[in-house]
């Protein structure tokens, strides 16, 4: 479904996640990228893991942040070799064995404190309902910047006067052999 859907503030986008995590079982929630779709759309989309119950059984989400499938995310969608999906399946597979372990200890590094920095984490369901049902995996990943530090001004000045200095010589040259 598109990633509107998953965070949108219609009455219509709330009911339906308050629908899945409320009366049925919401499993997972697979973020794909822009571009999954091309040439037909390119709008961001997601798979949602459900499990009709009528009754409940969501306690807490995995969610997954898919970089790339088994295509180029470009309007020529050709084959390559590295994408998430082997992952994904793998990561699934051990979903149902670390959500076991989160079950009988919630003091586990997948609790609400736990590492939400990889592509792969769980949110407990009473944080998706205090966030209004939002659903988006931006709204609870943790995105680690890199500090990049800079040279002083001075020195980036300097190199920059430097530069100039290089390319008014080379336009000199050039203009000597042109005459």
């Amino acid at each position: 479904m598109p990633d509107g859907v998953l965070f949108g503030s219609s009455k219509a986008h709330k009911t339906i996640r308050k629908t899945l995590v409320e009366d049925h079982k919401l499993d997972g929630v697979i973020s794909m990228p822009s571009g999954v779709f091309k040439p037909y759309a390119g709008v961001s989309t997601a798979i949602l893991i459900f499990t009709k119950t009528g009754v409940g059984g969501t306690d807490y989400v995995w969610f997954y942040d898919m970089e790339a499938d088994v295509f180029s995310l470009d309007d020529k969608r050709q084959k390559i070799e590295k994408n998430d999906i082997p992952d994904i399946i793998k990561c699934w597979k051990e979903r149902e064995l670390l959500l076991n372990s989160l079950e009988k200890s919630p003091l586990t590094p997948l609790s609400k404190e736990g590492d939400r920095k990889g592509k792969a984490f769980f949110v407990p369901k009473d944080e998706i309902k205090y966030n209004g049902y939002d659903l988006s995996i931006n709204r609870y990943k943790e995105i680690e910047y890199e500090e990049v530090e800079y040279d002083p001004p001075s020195i980036i000045l300097g190199k920059l006067r430097n530069l100039e200095a290089d390319i008014d010589q080379d336009l000199t040259e050039l203009e000597r052999l042109l005459s």
